[in-house]
């Protein structure tokens, strides 16, 4: 691959305001083999102070997380998330696209409206248009923001019930609800 194209991919990444798919690299850079200059440019920021990192397809520049501790001095931390809208996002994030009625028969109880607004507000989730049944309820479902936010290259990546364990996450009442769950569905592995 010749420099010109390369450095066209590399200029449009670097100028992005936002994380950018391929096709969207390509009307900026012009045709050519963008897969190979991405591929090209991500071993070449390897092991570097800035990395090329793609989350849910779509590829941008960040700081290489051992040096983020860095940046944090200078950075205004965000404001925490409420439980409620932890424990919505976390239900959104695994059961997407998932209706209102959906989150609050997961999580037991009613959630406000303003905890989906706060989570539409950071950019997390989006509607992901409406169910096809009576009343016709709103899905909701995560954004790319939310993928790039955790560090996420897709959904797929999400923690599973035993990484959530290792990292004593779950308590033993948790633990105890899921075994419970899992003998109810005729789980036999247990």
């Amino acid at each position: 691959m010749t420099d010109e194209p390369l450095r066209a991919v590399e200029a449009v990444l670097f100028a992005a305001e936002t994380p950018l798919t391929p096709d969207e690299i390509a009307a900026h850079a012009g045709e050519g083999d963008i897969a190979a200059a991405l591929a090209r440019l991500q071993a070449d920021y390897a092991g570097r102070g800035i990395e090329l990192v793609t989350r849910g397809g779509r590829w941008h520049f960040q700081t290489a997380p051992d040096l983020a501790h860095i940046l944090r001095r200078t950075r205004e931390e965000p404001r925490r998330l409420s439980r409620a809208a932890t424990e919505t996002l976390a239900i959104v994030a695994y059961h997407e696209p998932v209706s209102r009625a959906e989150i609050e028969a997961i999580r037991g109880v009613q959630i406000s409206k303003g905890t989906l607004d706060v989570l539409m507000a950071a950019g997390w989730i989006r509607t992901a248009g409406r169910r096809e049944v009576p009343g016709r309820p709103l899905l909701y479902a995560t954004t790319p923001d939310f993928l790039t936010h955790f560090g996420l290259a897709g959904r797929n990546e999400l923690p599973g019930i035993d990484d959530l364990k290792a990292a004593g996450l779950l308590d033993p009442l948790d633990e105890a609800l899921t075994l419970q769950l899992q003998l109810e569905s005729g789980d036999e592995e247990a």
